[in-house]
C-alpha cells in the first residue's frame, strides 16, 4: 500500500441499482425480519439448552430490564407502543405462572411464542429502511454541501460559491488498496471494519464507498444518532440499521448478531466498526467487541454449508483506518475515558454532537480551515485473518493458498462448532488490530501531540498520570528548540516503522522539519476553544488543555515510541 491517495472518481461496478444487494434486501424486508425473527428465536432456544426453566428465568430478565429502560432512559426515537407492548408481555408471563392446567409441553411452547414475539420485534426495530431515491439524493446532498463549502474556504468572492476547483478528494485523502476492494467487492461479500473516532465516521464512510464506486453496504448505527434529526436522515438514507446499546439482554443480543449474519448471508456489504463505539482514549482500539465480528465467520460456516464454495460465497474482511488532525468531540470522550480510568463513576457524559445545529457549526469550521482526513483501506483477510489475492484465494504466512472451507470441516462435512468460531473471531479480532496499526497514517498533529506529552512526562517522572494532567500551565512550558529536536528523534523513528511497512505518513510530513511542526501545531484540535498545543509569545511550546494533548498524543500509542523518551 502506498501513501498516495486516488483523486477521482471511480465508475460503479454494479451501474443498475436492481443488482445492489442493499437494494434486493428491501424489496424483501418484510421476509427477511421474519427469517431473521425466527432464526434468532431458534438461536435461543439452541443457547438456552431448550430448558423451559431457563428460557423463563432469560425473559423474565429481559422483560424487567425493558421496563427499567422505559422508566429510567427513555428516548425520543424509541416506539410509541413501548410500554404497551411489553405491557402484553408482562401479562403472558404472568398468566403462564398462575397456569396450573396447561402441561410442560404447552408451556414451553408459550414461552417459545412470547419469545418469538420478542425476537419479532427486535428485528423490526433493527432493521434498515433503505430507500434508493433517499440514497441517491443524500449523496449528492453531502457531496454538493460539503463541497461548497470546501470552495468557500479557498475560492475568494461570490464565484466561491458555484466553483468547482477544489474536491472533496482534496480534503478527504483515500488511499491504499482500493483496487482490490472494488475488484473483490464485485465477486464476493466484503465485510469493511474501520477504527471510530467520530460520529462523522458513518457519514464519511458511506461517502468513501460511494467515491469507490461501489453499492451501499449496511451498517449498524447507534440509534442514539437517531435522536438527532439530521443524522437519523442520513442514517436512513444510508441503509443503516439500528444498534441499541442500552439493550444488553439475550433476546436482543441474539436477533442483532442474526440480524447481521443473515445480511451477510444474502450478500450484503456490511459495515461495522469492531471498537463497538467510538474511542474514548483517542487510541488506536486494541480490544475489539467480538460479538458481530462474529457474525461473519458464522455466516462464512453458513455459506460453506449452503455448497457456496466458490468466491460468490467468499466473505472478505477489510479493516480500514480514518485519521483526523481533531475530533470534535475530543474533549467529551477523554473526559469520560479518565473518568472510568480513575474510578469517578459519576461523570455525566456531554456530547458536542448533540444537536443539528452544533454539528453545522462543526461542519463549516471543518471545511473552512486547511485540516484534512484520510482514509486508509488495508489488504483484504478472509474470516480467520490470512491476507487474499486479487482473485479472492486464501493465503497462509508463506504465500502458500489455503482453502479456508477445510477450517469448518469435522467428520469430512462441515459442522457449527460454536467454541471453534469463538476461537477463529478472537483470531480475526487480533489480526484486525495489527492491520489498523499497519495501514495507520501519522499526521503532523500526531507528531506533536506524542513529543510534546512525552517530553512534560520525562520532565515529572515521579507523577503518576492523574497528577500529570493537573499540572499547573506554569510548569507546562517547551523551549522550542528542544521541543524541535525531539520531534525529529520521534519523525526519524517513525520513518523506520514506515519503512518496514508497519505504519503510513502524511505528505506533509515530507517537508523540513519546521515546516512539519508548524503543520501540527496550527491543525492539532484546531476546533477547540482551548488548544492542546500552541506557541507563546516567547516562541515556546504550551497547551492550553493537558487532557486534550493526552487523547491526541494516544494516536501513536501501540509503536514503542515511548522507549525514545
Amino acid at each position: 500500500m502506498t501513501d498516495d491517495y486516488i483523486k477521482h472518481k471511480y465508475a460503479p461496478i454494479l451501474p443498475q441499482k436492481d443488482e445492489w444487494p442493499v437494494v434486493k434486501l428491501s424489496k424483501h424486508r418484510k421476509e427477511f425480519i421474519k427469517a431473521v425473527a425466527l432464526a434468532a428465536r431458534n438461536r435461543i432456544i439452541a443457547l438456552t439448552g431448550n430448558n423451559m426453566e431457563i428460557l423463563r428465568e432469560e425473559l423474565e430478565t429481559t422483560l424487567y430490564r425493558e421496563k427499567l429502560r422505559i422508566k429510567q432512559n427513555p428516548w425520543l426515537v424509541d416506539p410509541e407502543d413501548d410500554y404497551e407492548f411489553w405491557s402484553k408481555v408482562k401479562s403472558a408471563m404472568v398468566h403462564l405462572t398462575s397456569e396450573s392446567n396447561l402441561s410442560n409441553k404447552d408451556k414451553k411452547t408459550a414461552y417459545h411464542n412470547i419469545l418469538h414475539d420478542i425476537t419479532t420485534r427486535y428485528a423490526e426495530e433493527i432493521a434498515s429502511n433503505f430507500k434508493h431515491s433517499h440514497y441517491k439524493a443524500t449523496r449528492r446532498l453531502v457531496t454538493y454541501g460539503f463541497s461548497r463549502l470546501l470552495n468557500a474556504a479557498r475560492v475568494k468572492g461570490f464565484k466561491s460559491l458555484f466553483s468547482t476547483q477544489y474536491t472533496l478528494q482534496d480534503k478527504i485523502q483515500i488511499i491504499g488498496e482500493t483496487e482490490q476492494l472494488r475488484d473483490l467487492a464485485s465477486k464476493g461479500t466484503v465485510v469493511m471494519v474501520p477504527t471510530h473516532f467520530s460520529n462523522l465516521d458513518s457519514i464519511l464512510i458511506g461517502w468513501t464507498i460511494s467515491t469507490l464506486g461501489m453499492p451501499p453496504y449496511i451498517y449498524g448505527a447507534g440509534l442514539n444518532l437517531f435522536n438527532i434529526q439530521i443524522f437519523s436522515y442520513f442514517m436512513n438514507a444510508l441503509g443503516a440499521y439500528k444498534v441499541d446499546r442500552r439493550k444488553k439482554n439475550l433476546p436482543y443480543i441474539e436477533t442483532l448478531k442474526t440480524y447481521s449474519s443473515e445480511a451477510i448471508q444474502f450478500g450484503c456489504h456490511s459495515l461495522f466498526f469492531p471498537g463497538g463505539t467510538r474511542s474514548r482514549s483517542g487510541k488506536i482500539e486494541s480490544k475489539l467487541k467480538l460479538g458481530l465480528l462474529s457474525t461473519a465467520v458464522e455466516a462464512q460456516r453458513a455459506n460453506y454449508q449452503k455448497d457456496l464454495n466458490d468466491i460468490s460465497g467468499k466473505i472478505f474482511i477489510v479493516p480500514v483506518t480514518i485519521n483526523y488532525h481533531f475530533v470534535l468531540e475530543a474533549p467529551s470522550l477523554i473526559q469520560e475515558h479518565l473518568s472510568i480510568t480513575g474510578q469517578e463513576r459519576f461523570y455525566q457524559e456531554t456530547d458536542e454532537f448533540s444537536d443539528s445545529l452544533k454539528i453545522a457549526k462543526f461542519l463549516v469550521k471543518f471545511f473552512t480551515k486547511g485540516s484534512d482526513i484520510s482514509v486508509s483501506i488495508g489488504k483484504a483477510m478472509d474470516v480467520l485473518g490470512n491476507y487474499v489475492d486479487k482473485d479472492g484465494k486464501s493465503l497462509d504466512s508463506h504465500g502458500r493458498n489455503i482453502d479456508t472451507r477445510d477450517y469448518f470441516v469435522s467428520d469430512g462435512k462441515i459442522s457449527i462448532d460454536t467454541q471453534r468460531e469463538d476461537q477463529y473471531t478472537i483470531r480475526l479480532g487480533n489480526r484486525i488490530v495489527e492491520e489498523f496499526h499497519k495501514i495507520n497514517r501519522v499526521f503532523s498533529s500526531h507528531l506533536v501531540a506524542f513529543t510534546a506529552f512525552q517530553i512534560f512526562k520525562r520532565q515529572n517522572r515521579k507523577l503518576d498520570l492523574f497528577s500529570l494532567l493537573r499540572l499547573p500551565e506554569e510548569d507546562l512550558v517547551i523551549p522550542y528548540a528542544q521541543f524541535r529536536a525531539e520531534c525529529e528523534r520521534v519523525l526519524n523513528r517513525i520513518k523506520e516503522i514506515r519503512a518496514a511497512g508497519k505504519v503510513h505518513i502524511a505528505p506533509h510530513l515530507k517537508q523540513d522539519l519546521d515546516g512539519i511542526i508548524a503543520h501540527g501545531l496550527s491543525n492539532v484540535g484546531l476546533y477547540h476553544s482551548k488548544r492542546p498545543l500552541i506557541l507563546n509569545d516567547n516562541g515556546d511550546i504550551i497547551t492550553e488543555d493537558m487532557n486534550l494533548l493526552y487523547f491526541y498524543h494516544n494516536r501513536l500509542d501501540g509503536y514503542d515510541l515511548e522507549k525514545l523518551f
